[in-house]
């Protein structure tokens, strides 16, 4: 009789995948669209020039991004490497840093919305920097909803493992 579920293969019994089975999961393969987005609010807001106060509020955009990116670059990595080894912490770990991301990531994107209000004006040298922080809240907000699409499917990975 046929099954829909994969065999474990050398006796991984974790619902993390590891090495190239990574890149073919579905939330995991999400964290490519997290490297991408993320790295454009990165690159966004770090060739925006800093206008009154906006470097505090900026400033946070900064920290979560490249935070972020930093930690889902090594997330990545050690799922490639295996090092989750089946363990099911790993699961939890995984769902309760997706879900902290996209508070972050939520936050970070309210504060960069409030930073391009700011900067909203009429004068052409400085319209450039407002479509600038205009391209960087999109993109912030892409990268809150893949970090909450993430989640979600994490949770119900997490809540799914044995």
């Amino acid at each position: 009789m046929a099954t829909t579920t994969a065999a474990p293969v050398y006796g991984d019994t974790s619902p993390l995948p590891s090495g190239i089975r990574t890149f073919t999961s579905f939330p995991d393969v999400l964290m490519i669209l997290e490297f991408v987005f993320g790295g454009l609010v990165w690159i966004l807001v770090a060739s925006t020039r800093l206008i009154g106060e906006l470097p505090l509020l900026q400033g946070w955009v900064m920290f979560v991004s490249v935070t972020l990116f930093v930690c889902t670059t090594l997330l990545l990595i050690l799922y490639i490497a295996g090092a989750h080894g089946g363990r099911a912490a790993w699961t939890t770990l995984d769902a309760f840093y997706h879900f902290i991301a996209s508070l972050f990531y939520l936050s970070a994107s309210v504060l960069q919305a409030s930073a391009t209000i700011g900067t909203r004006t009429s004068d052409d040298a400085l319209y450039k920097i407002y479509q600038e922080n205009i391209a960087a809240v999109v993109f912030a907000y892409l990268a809150t909803l893949v970090y909450v699409i993430h989640a979600v499917a994490s949770l119900i990975r997490w809540k799914r493992s044995p």
